[in-house]
Parts: structure tokens; C-alpha cells; sequence
């Protein structure tokens, strides 16, 4: 479907989303509306949004009338104003009516991230460092929802734990400490796969620089511990260090943490702490068919 989304998951992911809102069947649409009826609806960005989702929100009525006709009237990843007509869609009115609350839950959720992934980007604009998301996705919607960060101008971090190493809190918890966990994983896992250890002073910082670590998370520290925790990594045998900062990362400072010189900021909120935005779908008898 494009916009680098695999098809076959967005049909399972909406398929299991209509199954949730129509069970046995739209009851309300069923006693109103006739089989053969033809409508036509308009989707609106109701404020200013970065527009995400909108060929998820497209395939939504197609699983429901393959016969449905689109016109698509704005990009994923367009700055949208408010007022702005992003999908005009024909076809049976039941499916139109029947699939309009999950399509807007797509786009709504969906646009909210790329909006709030673009203002993240925008405050650091300049700098040569990326924001990255986290792990903190709604269950079952990760790979939309990244997705949707990247569509508004940010980065992924990894996509679980399957692709990456991170060595956290927890892990050096159950351990005898940073530098001890780091040489564990490193001794043991396979030399094309880069290991991310997160410190949260500077003596964990050197533990983990000593031992080995491709990339160091500088966590919840700071804005003075950061910049010299960033001083003591790059200045650490001529050996490049990736470094990340995390925890506590708002529009408020993320700039401020940039400027130490980090390479990466992961930022939980571009999916956890997202606002839904206002669209709407207004749905009316067909006056005219749309050419395919």
C-alpha cells in the first residue's frame, strides 16, 4: 500500500479493529440504510495537523466495500490546516457509515503522532542529532505508530527486542553491575549487532566506555552531568561512542540536550503522551459518482 507499511499487517490490524466495533453486526446502519445505497463522504483535519494514516483510514472502507472509489486530497506527512478536506471517498453508504468510527481512530491517533513528532523535530532543527522513539506503543499498533513518527519527521530506535541490544536498569540489577553485564553480552553476541548499555552517573558512564559499549544512554541525567558525561565519552581512547539521551525529554529541553552533543534523544511521549487531533467525517447521498 505504500508509505512503507506492509499490507498484509495493516489488514490484520483493521481487520481485528472492525471485528471490536461492529461484533455481529451494525445494528443502527442495518435498520436505516438499504443495501444498494450510494454515498459519498468527506474526511476534514478540524485543526492544523501533520496528516498521517490516511491511506490506513482508506483501506478501512475498502475492507468493507471493495468497490469503494477515493480521492485522495492530501500526503502523509503534509502540514494540514485546519478546515482542509484530506479524503473524499464513494461507495456504499452501509460500509461508509459502518467503518467511519475506525477510520478516524486511525487517522486521529495516527496524525497526533506524526503532529507531535513534528514539533520534535522542528525544535532541534539544525543540530546534528536525531530524536528516536521507544517501545512505549500501543500494544498491537507499534509498527503503525512508528510509522507514524517517522511520517512526521523523527526516528525509530529498535522495534523490540529482537532487533537490538540494550543493556537497562533492570538487566544490570540482576547482574554484579555496567561494566560486568556489558562484557557478558559482548563476550556472547554475534559481532554484527551493536550493544547499547544505559548508565545513570558518571561512574557508570566509564564502566560502560572501559568495558566496551557501542552506544552509552545517558539516562534521566541532567543538562550539566549530561554535557560532561558526553565530554568524558568522546574524549575516551579515539574510540567512537554513540551517544544517546533519555528520560524526561519535553519540548521544554530537548533542544537544550542536543546541544551537549548527543547523537540521539529518545523521546517516550512521541507515542505515549500524544494527543488524538480533531477530524471528521461528514457522509452525504451521492450527487454526483467519482470516475474511476
Amino acid at each position: 500500500m505504500g508509505n512503507d507499511l506492509p499490507l498484509t499487517y495493516i489488514r490484520s490490524v483493521i481487520k481485528n479493529a472492525l471485528s471490536e466495533d461492529i461484533g455481529p453486526g451494525d445494528i443502527t446502519t442495518s435498520l436505516l440504510i438499504s443495501e444498494d445505497q450510494i454515498a459519498e463522504g468527506f474526511i476534514t483535519a478540524e485543526e492544523d495537523v501533520i496528516a498521517a494514516g490516511i491511506l490506513v483510514a482508506e483501506e478501512v472502507f475498502k475492507t468493507l466495500d471493495p468497490d469503494a472509489v477515493f480521492e485522495t486530497l492530501a500526503r502523509d506527512g503534509e502540514s494540514i490546516s485546519a478546515g482542509t478536506k484530506i479524503i473524499r471517498v464513494q461507495g456504499k453508504a452501509k460500509a461508509l457509515l459502518t467503518g467511519e468510527r475506525v477510520a478516524l481512530n486511525f487517522l486521529q491517533r495516527l496524525s497526533g503522532i506524526a503532529t507531535l513528532s513534528r514539533r520534535y523535530a522542528e525544535a532541534v532543527k539544525g543540530l546534528p542529532v536525531r530524536i528516536v522513539d521507544t517501545r512505549k506503543t500501543t500494544p498491537g499498533l507499534r509498527v503503525v505508530e512508528k510509522y507514524a513518527v517517522r511520517v512526521g519527521g523523527c526516528w525509530n530506535h529498535r522495534f523490540g527486542l529482537f532487533d537490538g541490544i540494550l543493556i537497562k536498569e533492570n538487566h544490570i540489577a540482576l547482574t554484579s553491575g555496567v561494566g560486568v553485564a556489558t562484557n557478558i553480552v559482548r563476550d556472547k553476541s554475534p559481532h554484527t549487532i551493536k550493544v547499547e548499555v544505559e548508565v545513570k552517573n558518571l561512574e557508570e558512564v566509564r564502566e560502560a566506555a572501559e568495558a566496551g559499549a557501542d552506544i552509552i544512554m545517558l539516562d534521566n541525567m541532567d543538562i550539566p552531568m549530561m554535557r560532561e558525561a558526553v565530554g568524558i565519552i568522546r574524549n575516551y581512547k579515539d574510540k567512537e561512542i554513540m551517544i544517546e539521551a533519555s528520560g524526561g525529554m519535553g519540548l521544554d529541553n530537548v533542544r537544550n540536550a542536543a546541544l551537549t552533543g548527543v547523537d540521539l534523544i529518545s523521546v517516550g511521549a512521541l507515542t505515549h503522551s500524544s494527543s488524538w487531533v480533531n477530524i471528521s467525517m461528514d457522509i452525504y447521498p451521492v450527487k454526483s459518482k467519482i470516475k474511476k
